[in-house]
């Protein structure tokens, strides 16, 4: 198996260089019609997600593309000088690159190890490769197995189940605290930057429809709320929106405190029964924690999630060594399936040879001893079958480490030289 993984991630490429090798994906289709017209022998699997781009190639026979290579198709794709981005690309080979799929498709090598979105993103990732004809035998084998391999990861640790980001945590574990379904709730978001974002993100996944961005910049947070499917209300309705909401996520950049307590008390009368849960995730804040003590009312800064992120980290990491062997033990599996297969012809091509060089030689004796008997005769064949068992046990056993380990092919190029061996 001849396997190529080239790419840039967040470990070692600045976003600023992320966001210009990103793929669309219309470009990504794009992208894989180009290649299959340039390498129609490669199969290709384009993933491109804010935190990396990688092409994931293969090929049973010729020759992969050169780490340059590749990423001069990227460069020139995005009109890039290859010279500013090729020192942030990396390549994985043959079974190191089965394991960092593995790796990246069970979240453990995302940016927040455990975030369960890079599963349907390596699954669209694929299908779109399937529709534009650019996979095939190896491709189809590699990334079955990241799904299967993800799907154990999942249900065998907790890894999927500890969140770790302050948003996530927020929501997952404060809020669903106190409201069993937010579909009928009215979440007010004040402010329109990246924490805003994020956390919206887990609120819509958890059910969230009815939503409101609140911001100083109208434009910020009509761009927020369309990406959200939500409303926007000027500034000046803040009040308006806090006695209406059920749920504030609040996160502006304001260097003083946005409600304090004598605002607050003005607008609870125009509030209606059930409780208000807030999340100041500003800092400095900007709710008065004095807000928190009022009847009904759930107040969290970013302090109070903290605590409940690292202890939900260490619980996390406690787990990264049991999803990593099961990586492992997946890797080792795939890699000794797809060799068996590559090595299965090879073998039995050697196997067939040698029998029948040695079923000449056994005639050509017998013939010469007509006055045996069957008992010497059988003897005679025991031993010629020991010896050429001898003479193959050795090759045969060093295919088979090397081809677990992903490096037979180099030994499978070597014996079909030396014994003329069909490809």
């Amino acid at each position: 198996m001849k396997l190529l993984i080239v790419g840039c991630s967040h470990h070692n490429t600045p976003i600023e260089v992320r966001e210009r090798l990103a793929f669309s994906p219309q470009q990504v289709v794009e992208a894989l019609d180009r290649w299959r017209r340039a390498q129609p022998a490669v199969e290709a699997v384009l993933l491109s997600t804010c935190n990396r781009t990688e092409l994931y190639l293969a090929c049973n026979n010729g020759e992969l593309p050169s780490l340059e290579a590749v990423v001069s198709f990227v460069a020139r794709f995005h009109g890039v000088d290859v010279f500013e981005v090729i020192d942030y690309f990396y390549q994985h080979v043959e079974a190191g690159a089965v394991r960092h799929l593995l790796t990246v498709t069970s979240a453990l090598d995302s940016m927040v190890i455990g975030e369960s979105q890079i599963l349907s993103q390596v699954k669209t990732a694929y299908e779109t490769a399937n529709e534009r004809e650019t996979t095939g035998p190896l491709t189809h084998a590699l990334f079955q197995s990241a799904v299967k391999v993800a799907r154990r990861v999942a249900s065998e640790t907790t890894i999927q189940q500890r969140r770790v980001s302050i948003p996530s945590v927020a929501v997952a574990e404060f809020a669903a605290r106190i409201f069993e379904s937010f579909a009928d709730k009215h979440t007010v978001v004040i402010g329109a930057g990246e924490m805003a974002e994020e956390t919206l993100r887990y609120l819509k996944a958890e059910g969230a429809r009815r939503i409101t961005v609140v911001n100083r910049s109208r434009e910020r947070a009509a761009g927020l709320a369309e990406a959200f499917q939500g409303e926007v209300a000027d500034w000046e309705k803040l009040d308006e929106m806090l006695a209406r909401a059920d749920l504030v996520v609040s996160t502006t950049g304001a260097t003083e405190t946005v409600v304090d307590l004598a605002r607050f008390r003005k607008l609870e009368p125009n509030r209606g029964d059930g409780p208000l849960f807030i999340l100041d995730l500003a800092v400095p804040r900007d709710f008065d924690p004095a807000v928190g003590d009022r009847p009904d009312v759930y107040l969290y800064s970013i302090d109070d999630l903290r605590a409940a992120c690292e202890k939900n980290r260490k619980l996390r990491d406690e787990q990264i060594p049991a999803a990593m062997r099961i990586i492992d033990e997946e890797t080792e599996q795939l890699a000794g399936d797809v060799y068996h297969q590559e090595t299965g012809p090879i073998i039995r091509q050697l196997r067939e040879g040698w029998a029948r060089h040695k079923q000449e030689e056994l005639q050509r004796l017998l013939n010469k001893l007509p006055d045996l008997d069957e008992r010497s005769r059988r003897e005679i064949e025991r031993s010629f079958d020991r010896l050429l068992g001898q003479l193959l046990h050795p090759p045969l056993e060093s295919i088979r480490d090397e081809s677990k380990k992903g490096r037979g092919r180099s030994l499978l190029d070597a014996l079909s030289r030396l014994f003329q061996l069909k490809e």
